[in-house]
């Protein structure tokens, strides 16, 4: 990365502050010369503000949603801080799903920004309860220090930033500078009772506006129990939010998908490569990401590419095993779009481009737990019936191999379970923003909740054989496969929106065999 040049040392006889030293390779120069020459001679901005962007009416109408649960309550939602990879270097920014959700805000918004409801005393035009602002750091002049000498926030480091206007314009939100939040905040805060607003935080995003927060609760009568259950409803609040997905948020996740298509077709072609290294699986990962970065934001989660017996550990992701004729390599991976909604699909390759007639026999397997979960994934069923069906059917086909120990109806069981020796992950979860999206809602309205219209998950049954597996025909050891597909519910039942991706044997040596002329 660029190294200062600058001449401007210390005196080398005054102790540096440690805190200063992390941040010695991007010391500016001082001088008053420079600082007037470096102001001076640019020319001016004179761009039109951009048009509104078509995601600001969604974002409208799901701050709306949101504003609806809590009337009278002030909600403070961070973005999140850049974190720190080491010293004074950063990872690519990232705003946490809920700021990015309500905001419509994508790649590289904003760190530090911070969004409040701020509670109306009479509900909007379009019923909304609060005045949503947003608090960001605006574009720094270019007579200011922070233009040339901050390599964190400066332009002259990482590039320019949107002004207020700017985002007022393209997302319909009112912004104002976060050197006002701090009062946006903490003012009037205390119980209602005696006039005061109370406060609703999404908490461990920030600390420096968890501080905040839990200092003007320090002088309230909100205990630490109490706070915790308001934050906590907060969170659930954000994550049901997203059990239903919009237009829009479907049209950002159709579009992770066809790019992770383009990057299964370049772990395809880079196979013969892959064969030939010592970190093969790491070649596979590599091609995957180089369309990730190409097509989109970035890896959606860190890719899994898996060949033979490392397909049986789930989240495999060291990635540093060899690809070896004969064996099958399990690739799972999604590309994030920009607007940072990601993908997640699985398919599992024969690595020389035909499957055995064992692995094909564990595949076909897999696919029929797979159509049986498509066929439960209907609005009315529960969420969990889709699992239910998976894992029926994997029972009924490991029983009539001779594998099952016990007959299917006590496997299926509460009591029983023994086929999940081979199967024990989950068969779907929901889908968008966050690979496991809706996290944090009430199993009441997920696990155990009803499937509607408009939701998206996946769907991803496996069978995995390890190889000291001993309770399983030696043929079949050190063989892992897993099938996954991401789903939206619509009246008439379920769309594959990954149909793209061929799922059958028989389809999938084909593709291999196109993509290898």
């Amino acid at each position: 990365m660029t190294e200062n040049t600058s001449s401007d040392h210390q005196d080398p006889s005054e102790s540096q502050p440690l805190a200063e030293r992390v941040g010695n390779r991007s010391q500016p120069p001082r001088s008053s010369a420079f600082k007037e020459f470096i102001g001076s001679q640019w020319a001016p901005a004179n761009a039109p503000l951009p048009q509104r962007s078509p995601v600001a009416d969604f974002a409208a109408k799901r701050r709306a949603a949101l504003s609806a649960q809590f009337p009278g309550e002030r909600l403070v939602i961070p973005a999140g801080p850049l974190k720190t990879r080491s010293n004074d270097t950063d990872y690519r920014f990232r705003p946490h799903s809920g700021f990015a959700h309500l905001t419509g805000l994508g790649v590289d918004h904003e760190p530090d920004a911070v969004l409040i409801f701020e509670p109306l005393d009479e509900p909007a035009d379009d019923g909304s309860q609060h005045q949503a602002t947003l608090y960001f750091r605006p574009l720094a002049g270019r007579d200011t220090d922070q233009f040339y000498a901050d390599p964190r926030y400066g332009e002259f480091w990482v590039g320019p930033q949107p002004t207020l206007a700017e985002i007022e314009s393209e997302y319909g939100i009112k912004c104002q500078d976060l050197a006002d939040v701090e009062v946006a905040i903490t003012k009037n805060a205390g119980p209602q009772a005696l006039g005061g607003v109370r406060i609703r935080l999404l908490r461990e995003v920030d600390l420096n506006v968890d501080a905040l927060v839990d200092t003007s609760r320090m002088n309230t009568s909100v205990d630490l129990e109490q706070s915790d259950a308001l934050d906590g409803e907060l969170t659930e609040a954000l994550s049901e939010l997203r059990l239903i997905k919009d237009d829009q948020e479907i049209e950002n996740l159709r579009r992770s998908i066809a790019s992770t298509k383009l990057g299964f077709e370049n772990i395809i072609r880079a196979l013969p490569q892959a064969r030939e290294h010592h970190r093969g699986e790491r070649i596979v990962e590599g091609a995957f990401f180089a369309a990730a970065r190409a097509e989109g934001n970035d890896v959606g989660y860190e890719t899994i590419a898996a060949c033979g017996n490392n397909a049986t550990i789930l989240h495999w992701i060291r990635n540093n095993g060899t690809v070896d004729p004969g064996k099958l390599i399990l690739v799972d991976a999604g590309v994030e779009d920009d607007t940072l909604y990601t993908a997640d699909i699985t398919r599992t390759l024969p690595v020389d481009g035909t499957f055995t007639d064992i692995q094909k026999k564990i595949y076909d397997a897999v696919l029929t737990a797979s159509d049986a979960a498509f066929r439960a994934a209907v609005p009315g069923n529960k969420f969990r019936d889709v699992h239910a069906a998976a894992m029926r059917s994997l029972a009924e086909t490991l029983d009539s191999w001779g594998i099952l120990p016990c007959s299917v109806e006590e496997a299926v069981s509460d009591e029983g379970g023994q086929h999940r020796r081979w199967m024990p992950h989950g068969t779907s979860h929901h889908l968008g923003l966050d690979v496991h999206d809706c996290a944090q809602a009430k199993r009441e309205l997920y696990l155990d909740g009803e499937i509607e219209p408009g939701m998206v998950f996946t769907i991803e049954p496996g069978l995995y054989f390890k190889e000291d597996d001993l309770a399983v025909p030696e043929e079949y050891r050190g063989i892992g496969i897993r099938l996954e597909d991401d789903v939206l519910i619509t009246n008439d039942g379920p769309i594959n929106l990954s149909a793209d991706f061929p799922r059958t044997t028989q389809d999938i040596e084909a593709w291999i065999a196109e993509l290898s002329k």
